[in-house]
């Protein structure tokens, strides 16, 4: 493993799980969310996007985390890997609840000087509680459906359940 994709709903995990890869492997992480958002939550044309990830994945080993359709054919292209972290309902929101929170009174910077607020949290179209709920189903559907493709078949596949299970499959990690 060289070339692993972190997949899953927002606030299952992902971003976690990848720096922790990142650091047993000791392969650089490459988190979309950065290639994507400007300062102010500004959102970067597709094809910007599409070239920062070129450039971010041209090396040899890596960890991405994030689902950004416009790019997954150039990361999973490469890949050997795709992780999925598949969790339960009642723990993707009670994780992005405290996540957001958590941000939120600490003024902690998500990625490139964006900081979330109450206001964009919780009272916005915006928000990322809005978010999840509305791709959670569509997520499991998506990436269901996705790793059964011809184009993927050179993929491992790991499929995590719960936090237990990742970190028991990351515990094992060097072993593999």
């Amino acid at each position: 493993m060289q070339r692993i994709s972190i997949v899953g709903t927002g606030g299952s995990g992902k971003t976690t799980l990848a720096k922790q890869i990142s650091q047993r492997l000791t392969i650089p992480h490459v988190e979309l969310d950065y290639l994507h958002w400007e300062p102010n939550w500004i959102e970067v044309p597709n094809n910007v996007m599409r070239q920062r990830v070129s450039q971010a994945l041209s090396s040899s080993s890596w960890v991405v985390d994030g689902n950004y359709s416009i790019v997954r054919d150039i990361f999973w292209a490469r890949a050997d890997t795709v992780v999925w972290l598949d969790y339960s309902w009642p723990v993707v929101m009670c994780r992005i609840l405290w996540r957001t929170l958590s941000r939120v009174v600490t003024q902690q910077e998500v990625c490139n000087g964006n900081r979330e607020t109450w206001q964009k949290s919780f009272f916005s179209r915006d928000s990322i509680l809005l978010w999840v709920l509305q791709t959670y189903n569509k997520n499991r559907r998506k990436y269901t459906s996705l790793l059964q493709e011809p184009e993927y078949t050179h993929l491992k596949f790991v499929h995590l359940h719960s936090p237990a299970d990742a970190q028991t499959w990351l515990s094992r990690l060097h072993i593999l």
